[in-house]
């Protein structure tokens, strides 16, 4: 295959294998993630499991997987199954979580038993991302797709509506007699 750019063997080895910071761009949005996460007092955010138990197999650290979720949501990748394939093959998460791959089931457990501080963290992750300027200016798109509706007045309520509906749901308690 002359005249042909060319890749290397897969099977060379090297004296000095390559590092996987080589990677991953010093302008890359993990890097931002990295830090962010390494600066949270996750135990005061409401994170279980922050300290490690004394006996049994040893767990991922909290910070592991929120920085995988972190990922998973700016990057679009919502289920915990994606989340563990690309944990496993894309190089900026091997470089974000240090080549950890927890299972699926590790992922979805975490953001079972961490909701609400999830939703914390995120909150606090879109206030700085928007302080620092990272939000780019989007663009938005409306479908011009028509479907057909069905509005009956059954179906429908204004304020007045409830409101009258709520005075004879009243009116409806005060004439039934109560117990002797």
């Amino acid at each position: 295959m002359k005249r042909f750019v060319e890749g290397e063997d897969r099977s060379q080895s090297t004296i000095f294998p390559e590092r996987l910071d080589d990677y991953v761009d010093e302008n890359n949005p993990v890097r931002v993630v990295d830090v962010f996460v390494d600066e949270l007092d996750l135990g005061g955010l409401g994170f279980s499991r922050v300290e490690p138990l004394a006996t049994g197999r040893p767990r991922y650290h909290p910070s592991v997987l929120l920085k995988l979720y972190i990922y998973g949501y700016l990057n679009r990748v919502q289920s915990s199954r994606r989340l563990e394939r690309e944990a496993g093959r894309n190089v900026e998460v091997m470089w974000l979580t240090g080549r950890l791959v927890p299972d699926h089931k590790t992922i979805a457990n975490f953001r079972k038993d961490n909701g609400s501080a999830i939703r914390k963290v995120c909150a606090q992750f879109v206030g700085l991302c928007r302080q620092l300027n990272l939000f780019a200016d989007a663009s938005v798109a409306i479908d011009g797709s028509k479907f057909k509706a069905v509005n009956t007045r059954d179906k429908n309520f204004t304020r007045g509506k409830v409101k009258r509906r709520m005075d004879q749901i009243e009116e409806s308690v005060a004439r039934y007699p109560l117990g002797t």
